[in-house]
């Protein structure tokens, strides 16, 4: 058995994570000599009762990590032990880093400079629309988007990533042999080409409540800090958000509707002393030394530059287009044009997927 085998079955092990295996791996020196180790052995170690050492002694055994480096294999998956060149630098300064990473896809030096963006499964279009339009700027200044590619606020970061052909990271609260919520696996694919799908759980691990706390410190760990677009008082963003504290990153978040649930938690953040965001240059700045390497500049974001591709017309009733819903009467009342000009040109703006309509005539962004 090499070192590798032994580590990744003691991985696979019930109960054994990074704190576990340090104190196993100063007494014994190796992980194939803490499989070795008799069980009186293994329960004199602090820490080590009777529970624990009979799954390494009896349980360790029957795992077949064979099929496991099989299936990785298969599915283009690698298997990064904590003791890796390749395991991620920043990583391991968390408190409980994964003792194993399992990764699809690549993650690249220049990753560190990420930015995490979670938010509520269940959102408005006002929160997809942020959290895609953040991720796509974001990405475009050269920042990382971390999320857990949930349903919501969470895919709408990945996709917002690459649209701008940006690095985009996903962690799961599954293993990577079955990839959740199973809508999202086309999603997948393209997040692994830009970026990486991770997880500290084994190929075969199904989706469990359980495994999305401790996901979500994998999440703040790999960023710089985290901005929460939408969130319930009791979403699993707010968990996410309290790591990044916990670990000394920033958080950020953007308000919302106080008429609505999902920004209860977004507006709890803020008056715990989360930054409010309004654009993106809130979160470059606060990021210090980053705002300069990442050519923070008002000017370069303050207009859309998709602007340039519109006639006078086009852009008049474009610049009144934003991510919150505004009324055909209301564009008519504003521009001062005629209804049959209005109504074309927003036709136009539709053809060109920068404007979509929403029901009772009603336009926004796209």
């Amino acid at each position: 058995m090499t070192e590798f085998d032994a580590l990744l079955r003691l991985n696979m092990t019930r109960g054994i994570g990074i704190r576990t295996y340090k104190t196993l791996l100063e007494r014994f020196g190796s992980s194939e000599a803490i499989l070795d180790a008799p069980r009186a052995e293994l329960e004199s170690v602090p820490g080590i009762g009777p529970k624990l050492a009979s799954a390494i002694v009896e349980e360790s055994k029957t795992i077949d990590i064979g099929a496991e480096i099989d299936l990785a294999r298969e599915m283009g998956v690698q298997i990064l032990p904590y003791t890796s060149e390749q395991y991620p630098k920043h990583l391991k300064t968390i408190y409980d880093p994964p003792l194993v990473l399992y990764v699809k896809g690549s993650i690249l030096e220049t990753d560190v400079i990420a930015l995490a963006i979670v938010g509520a499964r269940r959102c408005t279009y006002y929160g997809l629309s942020q959290a895609e339009r953040f991720a796509r700027l974001l990405a475009q200044k050269g920042l990382c988007i971390v999320s857990g590619m949930a349903r919501g606020i969470d895919a709408a970061a990945h996709r917002g990533a690459i649209a701008s052909h940006g690095r985009t990271i996903a962690v799961l609260g599954s293993g990577l042999g079955v990839i959740y919520p199973r809508e999202n696996i086309e999603l997948a694919e393209q997040i692994a080409q830009q970026g990486a799908i991770v997880s500290e759980f084994s190929m075969k691990t199904p989706p469990d409540f359980r495994n999305f706390p401790p996901r979500n410190r994998l999440i703040s760990g790999l960023s710089l800090g985290v901005l929460v677009v939408e969130s319930s008082l009791k979403s699993g963003s707010l968990i996410t958000a309290q790591w990044a504290l916990e670990q000394g990153k920033e958080v950020f978040a953007i308000p919302g509707n106080i008429d609505n649930i999902y920004s209860r938690g977004t507006h709890k953040l803020i008056k715990d002393g989360a930054k409010l965001v309004e654009d993106i240059s809130d979160i470059i700045q606060e990021l210090g030394p980053l705002a300069e390497a990442l050519g923070d500049s008002e000017a370069s974001f303050a207009t859309d530059p998709r602007n340039l591709l519109l006639n006078s017309q086009e852009k008049k009733i474009f610049s009144l287009l934003s991510s919150s819903p505004r009324d055909i009467d209301e564009i008519i009342r504003i521009t001062k044009l005629p209804a049959s000009v209005v109504t074309s040109t927003l036709l136009i703006l539709e053809i060109k997927k920068l404007a979509k309509q929403l029901s009772g005539k009603r336009f926004v962004k796209s």
